[in-house]
């Protein structure tokens, strides 16, 4: 099954570009655009949709917000933003709200599609750099991470011990363990100080 591809922004040209840019993807479906946050409320409520491409600027509310609607309301949805905007607090903002990746809008077609299969696997997908606040050995893109993963990671961020977080998530502290180690081994990090800062400096926590 095709993933279906919902396009949220407020230029013609982006539209028509990633619409054109997927249009001969087999795996993947334009199944409707939008130019502003109430007109993609509107489409998801009546319509089925894998992954959502926000927008950060829209002319009613920030993409930002939209993203928090949108997991509030339609938590099967999966969310890219989709910006011109570099800037570490977009992307930590995007993130907190849920999306679950953060494509700049100059991305050619392989990162897009890369973006798409990652996201619509349970991970994450992230294309920009933050240079200034990363150590040199950070990973060019955020490392795929399954949906567990990702709430380990934030749990460990909050100070939680293995046996908490195992308690928790309702799992063995040995798979607590297992997630832990994978994901120093994702972040290539050898400790969980340098995990968190690495994780904080690319907006995921």
């Amino acid at each position: 099954m095709s993933v279906r591809i919902l396009i949220v922004d407020d230029h013609p040209l982006v539209l028509e570009g990633l619409k054109s840019l997927l249009a001969d993807v087999e795996e993947v479906k334009v199944v409707g655009t939008a130019t502003n946050a109430i007109d993609a409320i509107a489409f998801l409520k009546s319509n089925e949709v894998d992954i959502a491409f926000l927008d950060i600027n829209l002319p009613d509310i920030s993409g930002i917000d939209l993203c928090k609607k949108v997991k509030d309301q339609f938590p099967e949805v999966k969310t890219l933003a989709l910006s011109t905007f570099n800037e570490r607090a977009y992307v930590s903002r995007m993130i907190q709200n849920g999306a679950s990746g953060y494509l700049i809008k100059s991305s050619g077609k392989e990162d897009i599609l890369e973006a798409i299969t990652q996201v619509q696997a349970g991970g994450y997908f992230m294309n920009v750099q933050f240079d200034q606040v990363t150590p040199a050995t950070a990973p060019k893109t955020v490392p795929f991470l399954t949906r567990r993963e990702k709430e380990v990671l934030v749990l460990i961020a909050e100070g939680l011990t293995n046996p908490q977080i195992a308690e928790q998530l309702f799992i063995s502290v040995t798979t607590v363990n297992s997630h832990r180690q994978n994901l120093l081994i994702k972040f290539e990090v050898s400790n969980t100080a340098s995990l968190i800062k690495l994780a904080a400096g690319l907006g995921l926590i």
